[in-house]
């Protein structure tokens, strides 16, 4: 039995009960907090750190590269294309109006997309699908050429197998622990509590309040409880349309004479890369493997990273043969669903989620977390 001395403080009732330290989770209690000061809000995260996908990403400060923009208008419609890449162009933008670049390593470099064999269009092709995204985000970026193709620049970067590049300026790169680690020591700044190793097992309604349960057979008694764990949400909302997507990267070796810098992507998304100093940070190739990685598993798989290696030698570093080697691999879960938009809102009474957020959580939790913080307190 606890303490009358952790009853009053650790496990006193709280307004508010955060599932999950992640970004979304951050980002929320931020925004409680600078609305009402007086909250009382506790963070409840399941690991020692947060363990989803806000610090085993790519660092990437993006909001969609041109081939996945124009596969999400024709899929999900225009206007719910603009809407999504609005809530991520802002997120960005929010999170470099809160943190200066040195803390958080963020650096606007420009994201890029590179077009090859599989994916070949013909350069009026291309130059037509430039024109219509750049018309439906120039309200949203403020820009009348968001993204342009500048294939010049491909014999400087000596990519192999690549016919065609394509910039955009408002993008670039971040270092994804560092600003975990500014949002978490800001929160806990604010009068945010957040307690590690308690991971939410259950939750059941006694009046006009939550008994929130935990794993490890400790439980709170909260006003309102938001769920924030993304991908491992399953858990606390089954029902809810969320699969899991294991996103899989590997770091090399340094390199002696890299000769780009950037964000970029390929293949509607599903491969990126960046440089880490003069180190190469390599994700994706989900799409070899979509089912196998439909997985609440953190690990890496020989399918994937075999993918991710051999498009590393073949495309990103075709000129460096013999100068690297394979220094860390890593693996995050992600949610996806049936569509990209979060979900975002109450899903029983007193119980809200900003949940699903489709690789993107970097750029979206700025956003969507501040859309559910009001709906806490209206």
């Amino acid at each position: 039995m606890i303490s009358i001395w952790e009853q009053e403080t650790f496990f006193a009732p709280q307004d508010i009960i955060i599932a999950g330290s992640g970004f979304n989770g951050l980002w929320a209690a931020f925004y409680l907090k600078k609305k009402s000061p007086k909250l009382r809000i506790t963070i409840l995260e399941g690991g020692a750190i947060p363990t989803g996908a806000s610090t085993r990403n790519a660092g990437f400060a993006c909001f969609g590269s041109l081939s996945e923009l124009v596969y999400d208008g024709a899929a999900m419609g225009t206007e719910k294309m603009q809407q999504l890449v609005e809530l991520r162009y802002k997120g960005v933008q929010r999170i470099r109006k809160h943190f200066k670049p040195s803390q958080i390593d963020f650096d606007l470099c420009g994201g890029y997309e590179l077009f090859g064999p599989a994916h070949n269009p013909t350069a009026d092709k291309l130059d037509a699908d430039i024109a219509y995204i750049n018309t439906l985000l120039q309200d949203i970026t403020g820009s009348k050429s968001t993204f342009k193709r500048t294939d010049k620049k491909l014999e400087n970067f000596g990519f192999g197998h690549t016919t065609h590049l394509v910039k955009n300026k408002l993008e670039g790169y971040l270092h994804s622990g560092k600003l975990l680690q500014c949002l978490l020591q800001t929160v806990q700044s604010m009068g945010v509590q957040v307690l590690n190793g308690f991971a939410i097992k259950s939750y059941e309604h006694k009046g006009h309040s939550l008994d929130v349960h935990t794993e490890n057979s400790y439980s709170f008694t909260t006003a309102q409880l938001l769920v924030c764990t993304n991908a491992f949400a399953k858990t606390l909302m089954p029902d809810a349309d969320i699969v899991p997507a294991r996103g899989q990267v590997l770091l090399t070796s340094p390199i002696d004479g890299l000769q780009w810098k950037g964000a970029f992507h390929s293949d509607e998304g599903y491969y990126y890369f960046r440089n880490l100093g003069n180190r190469v940070l390599l994700g994706g190739a989900r799409n070899k493997d979509l089912a196998g990685e439909q997985s609440f598993v953190f690990a890496t798989t020989d399918t994937i990273q075999d993918e991710l290696e051999r498009y590393l030698a073949e495309v990103v570093l075709s000129q460096h043969a013999g100068q690297y080697s394979i220094e860390r691999r890593w693996s995050g879960i992600m949610a996806m669903g049936s569509e990209k938009t979060p979900i975002v809102g109450e899903v029983q009474p007193r119980v809200f989620a900003s949940v699903r957020m489709s690789g993107m959580g970097v750029a979206l939790a700025p956003v969507v977390a501040q859309q559910v913080a009001d709906m806490l307190l209206a």
